[in-house]
């Protein structure tokens, strides 16, 4: 390979993420707001939104095995913090308060670096 096609090839590749992650179980996201959400979208727009500004790389599943608890959300340190810091399950995570809640941890760095807001605190759970 040339080092001309060595460096496009760099170049194309997706920069490393820096960021917390947010993993979001798309068949339950909106359970707990259900019908009465106001959002178009509901719930699972929220987080779109928040990985929309860079601040959380966002990954959806179909199923983190907590379907009972509803609009699950984990947050997943940021790749520096991994090697120290579990990441932090929520339960019921829907709304616009606590999804401008979430925001701003992510955004002061989440897990290991920044403390879980009061809250939500209330909607922290264990992981299964």
């Amino acid at each position: 390979m040339s080092d001309v096609t060595a460096r496009e090839e760099r170049a194309t590749r997706r920069p490393r993420r820096t960021v917390p992650g947010l993993t979001v179980c798309r068949l339950c996201a909106g359970e707990t707001l259900g019908a009465s959400d106001p959002r178009p979208g509901g719930q699972l727009a929220r987080v779109e939104a928040v990985a929309a500004t860079g601040d959380a790389a966002l990954t959806l599943v179909d199923c983190l095995d907590a379907c009972e608890r509803g609009d699950v959300v984990v947050v997943r340190p940021a790749p520096a913090a991994r090697t120290e810091h579990a990441p932090v399950w929520f339960e019921r995570l829907a709304g616009d308060a606590p999804s401008d809640s979430l925001h701003r941890w992510v955004r002061a760095g989440g897990p290991g670096r920044s403390p879980v807001p009061e809250d939500l605190a209330p909607l922290r759970i264990d992981a299964p």
